[in-house]
């Protein structure tokens, strides 16, 4: 069964998902690409303690600080997905990450010469567990801030509140 319940946040009202064993899901509500994504349309609203969890980590992230922890996660869909999400996740606070560094690195894993950073870049786009699993700092490899759910103008606000922002970055 998987539950929803929303919050407030700085940058617009927030849908959070979990099922039995962890969250799986946090969308902006307002102009998000892939809203719900994965999520059933019998999933009922109510309290849970990931939701609790999640919105400490919320508090203490928009607060400008690194929360220290991650909130219990199910990291669902298909395999690539999950390890590009499992990647993103190990991209630290305030730092960024380039599409094909995160190809290069599966790559590697796989034993193969080289992967689509293309690739990477739609399966960071379906990332369902925007924030906590920081999409928001992937970038192209010129700079480029492509590619964000939220929404580029979140994309930057995230990236200046980490102090993770480049004078370098391009916008489309």
């Amino acid at each position: 069964m998987l539950y929803t319940s929303r919050c407030p946040s700085p940058l617009g009202e927030i849908l959070l998902a979990a099922d039995d064993q962890g969250l799986t899901g946090l969308w902006f509500v307002e102009n998000q690409r892939h809203l719900g994504l994965g999520l059933s349309p019998d999933a009922e609203e109510r309290l849970s303690p990931f939701f609790d969890e999640a919105r400490r980590w919320l508090e203490i992230y928009f607060s400008g600080h690194d929360p220290g922890f991650t909130p219990t996660l199910h990291l669902t869909g298909p395999d690539f997905r999950v390890r590009v999400g499992e990647i993103l996740l190990a991209i630290p606070f305030g730092q960024t990450a380039t599409y094909g560094g995160i190809a290069a690195q599966i790559a590697a894993e796989r034993g193969l010469a080289r992967m689509s950073a293309r690739a990477v870049g739609g399966a960071v786009a379906k990332n369902p567990i925007s924030l906590i699993v920081p999409c928001h700092r992937v970038a192209g490899a010129n700079g480029s801030l492509t590619g964000y759910g939220g929404g580029i103008d979140r994309k930057i606000a995230l990236l200046k509140l980490e102090g993770a922002w480049k004078d370098g970055f391009r916008t489309p």
